[in-house]
């Protein structure tokens, strides 16, 4: 049966961070009945992103930020910083990473491959909560 469904992810800082505990408890039971299905993931912020990638090494978080840092760097002459230097550069981080997930599922249970997490990339100095809605057909 088809559900939606809003909630919020913690405070974080700026940086890589793996949400997939806090997305499914946020779901409750609302996966155990669903047999075959899809739950879409959409943040809806234009400095913070979705993505999924590998949840063993935690080296991996910090690589991800390092490699964005550097194809976005803040250094550049950004011109809209209305909400301070990190605004623009936020804003295109987001655009390359996505606002939005699919992930599978099958018998009640995200069909995640053996190192795969989802995390949350949030491209902003101070921590923001984050609203996500996650929608299962």
């Amino acid at each position: 049966m088809p559900f939606q469904k809003t909630f919020q992810l913690a405070r974080k800082a700026k940086g890589a961070h793996l949400v997939t505990d806090e997305v499914v408890r946020a779901l409750g039971d609302g996966l155990k009945d669903v047999k075959i299905g899809m739950l879409f993931l959409f943040i809806k912020h234009t400095s913070a992103g979705l993505t999924l990638n590998e949840n063993y090494d935690p080296d991996v978080r910090s690589d991800m930020t390092m490699a964005l840092d550097k194809l976005v760097p803040e250094s550049l002459p950004w011109q809209h910083v209305d909400e301070g230097p990190d605004d623009s550069v936020s804003h295109t981080k987001t655009t390359l990473v996505g606002n939005t997930i699919s992930i599978p599922i099958s018998n009640g249970k995200l069909q995640l491959g053996t190192w795969q997490g989802i995390y949350l990339m949030e491209f902003r100095h101070l921590s923001h909560v984050r609203t996500v809605v996650a929608t299962v057909l």
